[in-house]
């Protein structure tokens, strides 16, 4: 007898680690949900999976930044055994300065879509007794940055929400993990305003291969995983350096 296949909902699908992300998972035989704004990448992505790896790939276009956008994608998912929320933006610049209407966007999809998607789903996967959870939090989950406040804020929240879900659910059948890239050459620094320095592009890692170290470690169950072996003292770095020299090496290295 042939087993049911794993269903996945994959945010943020339509380019960077959420797109590698979608094809590691269809590549282990799981039917896709895919959802981002862009639909012409989405329904791309979809076609080749599904011809690729024979598996069905539904596209789910929506604003996560909104309710109706989250709703939307509520009453379109059911019966998912994983959840990736991978979907996310940042923007480089002083809070005082940037747009305030951007960047409460970007807690809408960074924070308050993650929350509110992990819930629902998160209750879904209880009643079953399985199900895995991948929140997508960044290397800025660990430091307070000058210019990139808002985001790292953002990122902060998603470890320590993850932290403290892997630990509740651990019980009831659900892992949970925090994804924590650091430097990824993917669309995000264009959207960001971004340009990456040299020792930025030394530690980079491909998005390809954070989206294989994501899957492994989320399979396994780990609480969290951070690509890259330049990237992982950073932990520890932040725990035993003052706050004000941490505040001056980060304002001068976005800046």
């Amino acid at each position: 007898m042939v087993g049911v296949r794993e269903r996945a909902l994959v945010t943020g699908a339509s380019s960077g680690i959420g797109m590698e992300i979608a094809r590691i998972l269809a590549s282990q035989n799981c039917d896709l949900l895919i959802c981002a704004r862009r639909k012409k990448e989405l329904e791309d992505l979809s076609k080749e999976l599904t011809k690729k790896y024979n598996i069905n790939c539904e596209v789910i276009v929506a604003d996560l930044t909104t309710d109706k956008g989250i709703n939307n994608l509520i009453k379109k998912t059911k019966n998912i055994d994983i959840l990736i929320n991978n979907a996310g933006f940042g923007i480089l610049g002083n809070h005082n300065e940037m747009p305030l209407d951007r960047q409460l966007e970007m807690i809408n999809l960074n924070i308050h879509a993650l929350t509110r998607l992990s819930h629902e789903f998160g209750n879904q996967m209880i009643v079953k007794g399985k199900g895995k959870i991948m929140n997508v939090a960044s290397i800025a989950a660990y430091i307070s940055g000058p210019g990139f406040a808002v985001y790292c804020a953002t990122k902060a929240y998603v470890l320590s929400y993850s932290r403290a879900l892997h630990k509740e659910l651990s019980k009831k059948g659900v892992s949970v993990t925090a994804l924590c890239p650091g430097y990824v050459i993917t669309g995000f620094q264009e959207v960001a305003g971004m340009k990456l320095s040299k020792m930025e592009k030394i530690s980079a890692v491909p998005a390809n291969k954070v989206a294989e170290i994501a899957i492994k470690s989320m399979r396994k169950g780990k609480r969290e995983v951070m690509p890259g072996i330049i990237n992982k003292p950073l932990p520890l770095v932040t725990k035993i350096t003052p706050m004000w020299l941490q505040l001056m090496i980060v304002n001068k290295v976005l800046k």
